[in-house]
């Protein structure tokens, strides 16, 4: 496996991969950037940075996340929720066919081990609340503004 370090807006994002995909994507508090990005990270390295950069709205990584198969199914749904919208935790348990499984599917959710990338960030609290967020509420929000920027100055 290689890893490499990278500055986002939200901290050091750190990347790992090998040639069977990118198993890891995750958002540090602190840590030191990579002097040099194995050759295996580098699109996805080039992604991420176009995904901040306001460039890229989707992501077409050889992805290799490791979790059970009923988490495997979660990450591919989340997958699917478009860049700039979002979805209820009890939405997503219906996507996956049985709303008896909200806890279960938030609990994948929790685990997803490729931020940004399984756009994890995108579900929230059926009343529309920012819930549940492993990287902290304040980088959720930063992201749902960044993928859905809004033209209006905040009345409040």
């Amino acid at each position: 496996m290689n890893t490499a370090f990278i500055n986002s807006p939200l901290g050091i994002t750190k990347i790992v991969g090998d040639e069977n995909g990118i198993t890891i994507i995750s958002v540090l508090s602190e840590g030191t950037v990579s002097d040099e990005i194995p050759e295996n990270l580098k699109e996805a390295v080039s992604q991420l940075l176009g995904y901040f950069d306001g460039k890229r709205t989707e992501f077409t990584l050889k992805l290799n996340p490791k979790g059970t198969e009923f988490q495997q199914t979660v990450w591919k749904e989340l997958c699917n929720i478009p860049f700039g919208k979002t979805m209820s935790y009890l939405d997503l348990a219906k996507k996956l066919g049985d709303p008896k499984v909200i806890r279960a599917a938030a609990s994948a959710n929790g685990k997803n081990p490729l931020w940004i990338v399984v756009p994890c960030h995108r579900v929230i609290g059926t009343d529309g609340s920012l819930t549940g967020y492993a990287g902290g509420l304040w980088r959720k929000k930063w992201l749902l503004e960044h993928e859905n920027p809004t033209n209006q100055q905040s009345l409040f």
